[in-house]
């Protein structure tokens, strides 16, 4: 596919408001959600995505009704126990990012179990979901690494420069987002991969995720292809990098 994204990072919005639209509990609309969320990492693996993050669950969402908390926790849970085989014949590897020591110990225990199934040596594709996630958050534990470091007199603060903190940060090496696409019609990052992204395409759907489906996902991703990536260079200065390099392929 022309100009596939490596890392694709979606922001999971309205599983809520779907459910109510529909006169049904939230739990409802988190249930379709995570269908969606299989379909959609299929979708991912099918045209060659190496890298998809989930905004899966907020450092926020822990001000949630507790009833809902806990809830979101055992759907969490049930996904796993589901999807763990089709991930590992897949070559998908599970990982996290967050503060995940906050979950509950079952939570903890059965992420664990299914990275541990699918950990190999060279996987076709990285499913990253962030639970327990702040961008603000991952930014203060990165100073904090770096400040002890420095502290252990193993690092000149001196040397500290963008490629040092990047290194500290939940997954250092996760490539930045190609693609940012949020569901739900809000326009806004909501403390999601604050340093990641800032230079992340950025696509809003007013489709709420439980209707987000392969064909909306394809939207995204030739809204994607569409736009001229230029990181701070001028437009002439991009074809000039092409006509010398060749043609490049995105991906």
């Amino acid at each position: 596919m022309e100009k596939t994204p490596s890392h694709v990072a979606i922001i999971m919005d309205g599983n809520g408001r779907w459910a109510e639209s529909h006169g049904w509990g939230r739990v409802r609309g988190h249930r379709e959600g995570a269908n969606r969320v299989d379909e959609i990492v299929t979708e991912c693996r099918r045209i060659g995505v190496r890298y998809l993050s989930l905004y899966a669950f907020s450092t926020e969402n822990w001000n949630r009704p507790a009833h809902e908390v806990s809830m979101l926790m055992r759907l969490l849970v049930q996904y796993l126990r589901r999807m763990d085989k089709k991930l590992h014949k897949n070559q998908i590897s599970l990982v996290t990012q967050g503060t995940t020591h906050r979950l509950p110990v079952y939570v903890q225990n059965e992420l664990k179990r299914v990275m541990k199934l699918t950990r190999f040596d060279e996987p076709r594709m990285f499913l990253n979901l962030c639970l327990s996630y702040g961008g603000r958050q991952e930014i203060v534990d990165a100073a904090k690494a770096i400040g002890a470091s420095v502290k252990r007199g193993e690092l000149d603060p001196e040397a500290v420069d963008e490629a040092t903190f990047a290194r500290h940060l939940y997954q250092p090496g996760f490539p930045d987002p190609d693609l940012l696409i949020r569901t739900g019609g809000e326009s806004r990052v909501s403390n999601f991969l604050l340093w990641q992204i800032a230079y992340s395409e950025i696509y809003v759907t007013p489709v709420l995720w439980p209707d987000f489906h392969t064909a909306d996902f394809g939207e995204a991703l030739a809204t994607f292809q569409s736009r001229e990536r230029r990181f701070g260079l001028t437009s002439a200065q991009i074809l000039n990098r092409l006509s010398l390099s060749g043609p490049v392929r995105l991906s």
